[in-house]
């Protein structure tokens, strides 16, 4: 059985979670970012792995397959890294700190976060290999998945970071909206003076979107990990032993695969691209959002249609360009 919209719901996740990035570029918000980046990274992996696989177990591409195998690893620290960054930062202002002060700590709160939303996930893609049996898995209809030895070093090195980072996120959360609810009053006030460029639709957006998100990864997370551990946990004996056969590939047809492994299968591939639709939901049909639409349909009008805006003044019919704010200029 092939899944047809599997590639279209993952390239449609891609494109949705990808739209709103210029702006939050602007502002050099690197969570933010990490967090649309990596989603864009890992659609482009679903999508092209259920086309790829569709119907198949062949294994033509195994370069392909150890790139994006340990690009998924780091995705699902980075997302729940991304999501506890993002409310760090809204604790901070609703406590009423300035999150940047100056020129160094400005850089010291990116280097922060950089290394959280992007160092350490890279760090985690490579012990993987600690737990890595063999080189990687592939699923027909679904494609590579990463090969996991599961035993207690898997659960600390794979499973406690996205938690423990749940746990973070929830607790600098739940600080923010106490903030928030206490000094509400002087709030507005606060964000013009915190050089954070938020306003407080912004602000609240940003808080609703990462503790949903946490919620609904950290769920799917906790899922995976009683689904994997209920069998019972190997023996990580020694490193020869784990690593044994280690350029094995297992391939998996799936009329071989119990219905219920498929439909967990399912609903934890569809993770990525739901994510990415929440993502959009909430920075791409914003207020700040339609402004740049409405600025890039002006663009298009003006550069590509070659028309121009026109007002009328005076008794005779005499032309002038409107004056806008134009951050799309023709090339």
């Amino acid at each position: 059985m092939q899944y047809p919209y599997l590639p279209v719901g993952a390239f449609i996740g891609a494109a949705l979670v990808i739209i709103p990035a210029p702006w939050h570029w602007k502002a050099r918000n690197i969570p933010t970012l990490s967090l649309m980046g990596w989603l864009y990274v890992l659609n482009i992996i679903y999508g092209v792995n259920s086309i790829l696989w569709a119907g198949n177990v062949n294994n033509p591409s195994p370069v392909w397959c150890d790139i994006t195998t340990k690009l998924m690893i780091g995705g699902q620290i980075a997302l729940p890294a991304a999501t506890f960054c993002i409310t760090r930062s809204l604790e901070s202002i609703s406590a009423g700190r300035v999150v940047y002060r100056d020129s160094a700590s400005k850089r010291r709160w990116m280097i922060f976060e950089i290394f959280v939303c992007i160092g350490f996930p890279i760090l985690v893609m490579g012990l993987h290999y600690v737990v890595q049996g063999h080189r990687f898995d592939i699923i027909e209809n679904f494609g590579c998945e990463p090969a996991v030895y599961f035993s207690i070093a898997s659960v600390f090195i794979l499973s406690f970071p996205p938690l423990f980072f749940a746990v973070l996120t929830l607790g600098f959360g739940g600080a923010a909206f106490h903030h928030f609810l206490r000094h509400r009053i002087n709030f507005i006030e606060h964000l013009a003076h915190s050089d954070c460029a938020l306003t407080t639709q912004r602000y609240l957006r940003l808080m609703i979107m990462a503790l949903f998100l946490i919620v609904w990864n950290t769920s799917l997370t906790a899922y995976n990990l009683a689904v994997n551990t209920a069998p019972g946990l190997r023996k990580w004996t020694n490193w020869d032993d784990v690593h044994s056969n280690f350029s094995r590939v297992d391939l998996y047809a799936e009329f071989l695969l119990p219905p219920s492994f498929i439909r967990n299968l399912m609903l934890f591939w569809w993770a990525v691209p739901v994510s990415s639709y929440i993502v959009f939901f909430f920075f791409g049909l914003g207020e700040e959002a339609m402004k740049e639409y409405r600025k890039l349909c002006m663009w298009f009008r003006r550069c590509v249609l070659k028309k121009e805006d026109i007002t009328f003044s005076g008794s005779l019919p005499s032309y002038k360009y409107v004056l806008t704010s134009r951050p799309y200029h023709c090339a």
